[in-house]
């Protein structure tokens, strides 16, 4: 790429539109390909993962969170009752 130049600033912009460059992709084999698709497979394995002990601690708690309701009810059923 062309040194940045003050007096043109849509010289960036020019670059990245020429036809054939893309600057956001750049060329890749299909092995790197391959393994790209590899590794993000592997971290939606890992992020999948990560979700259900997410969703397994959530529903603990709420089974901690009733458990505990039930027993301070067993010792006060009065206190439990609002108006």
């Amino acid at each position: 790429m062309s040194e940045f130049n003050p007096a043109d600033p849509f010289a960036f912009f020019n670059q990245m539109m020429k036809p054939g460059s893309n600057p956001f992709l750049p060329p890749l084999s299909e092995e790197e390909i391959d393994r790209k698709i590899a590794e993000c497979r592997t971290v939606e394995q890992w992020l999948s993962l990560q979700v259900g002990m997410l969703q397994m601690t959530v529903k603990t708690l709420e089974m901690q969170k009733a458990g505990l309701a039930a027993f301070k009810q067993s010792l006060d059923p009065k206190s439990s009752e609002n108006p």
